[in-house]
């Protein structure tokens, strides 16, 4: 299954769970190969692919990158929630304290009526 480019509507996003199944069933043998021993965060794994990329299998070559892209838009997704729902947070949900998941979970129990942009970004952020 190769990945595909992402939608203007909404980013394909994956969590970082998701990315490390995806990597393993797309490049398993290329870590074991030649990242054997890095750490999985901060990007070691990603690193050492690129930096070994000619010797990559096609289904690992095909797929990496994008698998990282998925994972960075997460995060850009989950840093950006709260300021592109500003609006329909201060209309549908005053007074919601924040902390503890209470705004996120006010926009969804509030999406039917909130923007079209707020929606794509919760979807984006793996909140929905």
């Amino acid at each position: 299954m190769a990945l595909g480019s992402a939608g203007a509507a909404r980013a394909q996003t994956v969590s970082y769970a998701e990315a490390a199944g995806l990597l393993n069933q797309h490049c398993g043998g290329d870590i074991m190969k030649h990242c054997r021993g890095l750490n999985l965060g901060n990007g070691a794994i990603h690193q050492c692919l690129a930096g070994n990329a000619a010797q990559l299998s096609p289904a690992c070559a095909a797929n990496h990158e994008g698998i990282r892209a998925m994972t960075e838009a997460r995060a850009a997704a989950q840093a950006a929630v709260f300021k592109v729902c500003d609006r329909d947070r201060a209309e549908y949900c005053p007074g919601v304290e924040a902390g503890d998941g209470n705004i996120v979970s006010c926009l969804l129990q509030a999406s039917k009526v909130v923007s079209q942009t707020c929606t794509a970004a919760i979807a984006n952020a793996g909140y929905r």
